[in-house]
């Protein structure tokens, strides 16, 4: 590799984590980062050391702190005030030091195993391996009990999550269009309608492809790849089940990464006749009328998409819709699904799944309020009522790793309670599970055990968003959770309704076009929380998500001109607050 290219690969990896570091301490002036800024950026060699060695450093205050006076690095440099996040307490976060490791190259056979081939564990594997250790990832399927379905090397999100269900919410969107496209003055045929099989096959022809290109990044990353399934022997050792028999493998540290699965209730018939969102994606059938048990974000965006390729879904709601989520939000969201013909049984749990014989599925259910029993007969019964950490196989009691409501506490730097055995990804317990999350998580932890790094991961304010018929996006708190934090009256909430220009020629309903930004109500207005409902959430969210991060207040956001017609611009032109009891409908759309 020429030196310029590589200096350029180091220029951008130094760059993209020193971007962290300044958000992470917003001021009014510059901010300087010991033992970097002090040097010449343009020595590769000064790079490459700055990206394995540079951190966070403790943000400790008095009451036995060891931080330096504001407006002095502890060398007289002047420096900002650091930037104290209003949602995360970064003094206890680096109140504890981060593990350190032995040298690598020991007598183990890898520096580091990673149990698990999803985003966290790819991530974290060959970051490990960029920093110089030896590593192996292992990776194994149990096939879905309902239909055996199974699938290859990259976990949930590939396989079965983030990405088969936005190419068939991507499908569900092009066929709403195509119909709108004939108020715009397209010829189109009342008789277009999905092929499900084409469909299926074209999302799993994708699949593959990007199984295939991981496999090839693993091997050419050099990270042994191990198709089996792992279990302790000990803190150092573990035994991997593989169709070729079993192989015992030791490490200094480990990495478990399994993510988890989707649970079943336990009602007669809930396996034998139900499928999960691990069966959707490749049914070899077409779902035909859906009963979809569960309303979190998984639910409902399987039920948005079967009803947009002209199926018939019913959601099944035992308690709240999108619980975790904003509640104004989320009813809203159910109230644009209703709208569009996708009925809620509120407050009813199932009983029973039996299969007749014309192969149709009955199923019984009750109302937990007044106790009323109903049936009815559905082609499909797909089970969306939460997921479960994968920690029974692992044999954890042997080496002493806790286990918290099937997942696995660790701390700030994702250790567990076992000294060279860390948990990252959807395993660990209490925090979002998310892609973006495991894979910045995996690399972080990866740097910390291997190239001297101690930054860590800030699990807050993480942007997030439901891909439903009308998409739901946000970033930091809820409404409730900002109540509860800081209380009502300190809280100001600013909301809108607003009409998107491509909605008006096709006639489409607007009612639910709606966004809200959580504030503190005195003094700068910092911006707690952001929540819009509307088209291509993900994009609108995504760069309010980095200003929120970097200390956002209303006066910022208001004084901030819009690209117009956007949606997102919206968010610039939020001046009326739930306080103030005014209309938050919008007059006219350029004044």
């Amino acid at each position: 590799m020429s030196l310029a290219l590589w200096s350029s690969r180091c220029s951008v990896t130094f760059v993209r984590q020193c971007s962290t570091i300044f958000t992470s301490n917003f001021g009014s002036g510059p901010v300087p980062v010991p033992g970097i800024l002090q040097h010449n950026f343009n020595s590769p060699h000064l790079l490459l050391h700055q990206q394995r060695t540079m951190s966070f450093a403790p943000l400790r205050g008095q009451n036995g702190s060891s931080e330096a006076p504001q407006g002095s690095n502890g060398n007289g440099a002047p420096t900002a005030p650091p930037f104290k996040h209003p949602h995360c307490d970064r003094q206890a976060m680096y109140a504890q030091p981060v593990r350190t490791v032995k040298n690598k190259g020991g007598s183990y056979d890898f520096d580091l195993v990673v149990i698990g081939g999803g985003s966290a564990g790819l991530a974290c594997a060959k970051e490990a391996v960029l920093n110089g250790a030896r590593v192996a990832c292992l990776d194994y399927v149990k096939p879905t009990p309902t239909l055996g379905t199974k699938w290859g090397v990259g976990g949930t999100c590939v396989n079965v999550g983030c990405i088969p269900k936005k190419l068939m919410h991507q499908a569900s969107l092009l066929g709403e269009a195509v119909h709108e496209a004939a108020a715009y003055g397209w010829n189109v045929s009342d008789k277009i309608k999905p092929d499900w099989n084409k469909l299926v096959q074209s999302v799993q022809n994708h699949i593959k492809s990007v199984n295939w290109v991981t496999r090839v990044d693993l091997r050419d990353k050099k990270v042994e790849y191990i198709n089996g399934l792992g279990a302790f022997v000990d803190t150092h050792t573990l035994v991997a089940k593989m169709k070729s028999g079993e192989r015992t493998i030791t490490a200094q540290t480990f990495v478990i990464a399994v993510g988890g699965r989707p649970r079943y209730p336990d009602i007669p018939g809930a396996v034998e006749h139900g499928i999960t969102s691990d069966d959707l994606f490749s049914l070899n059938r077409e779902p035909g009328k859906t009963l979809v048990v569960g309303a979190g974000y998984i639910g409902l965006e399987c039920a948005g998409f079967l009803k947009g390729l002209g199926y018939e879904p019913t959601i099944m709601v035992r308690s709240v819709v999108l619980r975790g989520f904003d509640q104004q939000m989320a009813e809203l969201v159910a109230s644009s699904m209703e709208e569009r013909g996708i009925p809620f049984l509120r407050r009813t749990v199932p009983l029973s799944v039996e299969k007749q014989e014309d192969g149709k599925l009955l199923v019984k259910y009750q109302n937990v309020d007044n106790g009323e029993v109903g049936q009815d007969v559905y082609d499909t019964v797909l089970w969306a009522i939460g997921r479960k950490g994968l920690v029974e196989d692992l044999n954890l009691p042997k080496v002493g790793v806790k286990v918290q409501k099937d997942k696995i506490p660790v701390d700030s730097v994702e250790a567990t309670n076992v000294p060279n055995i860390f948990a990252v990804g959807d395993i660990i317990y209490g925090k979002p599970e998310l892609t973006p999350v495991a894979v910045l998580a995996g690399r972080l932890l990866a740097r910390r055990l291997f190239a001297g790094s101690e930054q860590r991961m800030d699990y807050n304010d993480v942007a997030t968003t439901v891909f439903t018929p009308l998409e739901y996006a946000c970033v930091g708190l809820s409404e409730e959770e900002a109540v509860k934090k800081y209380g009502a009256d300190e809280i100001e909430v600013f909301h809108g309704y607003y009409k998107p220009t491509e909605f008006f020629i096709p006639q489409k309903s607007v009612r639910y076009c709606y966004l809200k930004a959580v504030a503190e109500r005195h003094g700068n207005q910092r911006v707690y929380g952001l929540h819009y409902i509307g088209p291509v959430a993900g994009e609108v969210i995504q760069g309010f998500a980095a200003a929120l991060k970097s200390g956002l207040t209303i006066n910022t956001l208001i004084n901030t001109v819009g690209i117009h017609p956007t949606t997102a611009e919206e968010f610039t032109r939020l001046t009326i607050t739930k306080r103030s009891g005014a209309d938050p409908t919008p007059a006219s759309c350029c004044s």
